[in-house]
């Protein structure tokens, strides 16, 4: 298993990335992480509403009712143009993070 402290910075990306390809809800966006994640990361539920609101707020989320099950609407949530935005700036951070990392991160001690 991955430390959750290892994601923290990136766990707006993996919700992004969840919701590229078209809008999802929150249920079944962790279910996502978990499969591409390979069973090595579960995101848990406060962390990923956190960061769902989070994105929301900042304008990178819209959130809409879809169909109701059980009693209430699910709340679907799909990635705006200021979140593509981001999303693009994150991996490209990523990919710096990875690169300078990786100058200190020997593979034989």
């Amino acid at each position: 298993m991955i430390s959750s402290d290892v994601i923290r910075g990136y766990v707006d990306v993996l919700v992004l990335d969840s919701v590229l390809d078209g809008p999802s809800y929150g249920y079944a966006i962790s279910k996502r992480i978990e499969q591409m994640a390979g069973g090595q990361y579960v995101i848990k539920e406060t962390t990923l509403y956190s960061a769902m609101r989070r994105l929301e707020e900042s304008g990178a989320l819209e959130s809409f009712a879809g169909e109701q099950t059980q009693g209430r609407p699910r709340t679907y949530y799909r990635i705006t143009p200021a979140g593509i935005d981001l999303y693009k700036s994150k991996c490209t951070e990523w990919h710096t993070t990875i690169e300078v990392v990786g100058r200190f991160v020997r593979k034989e001690i």
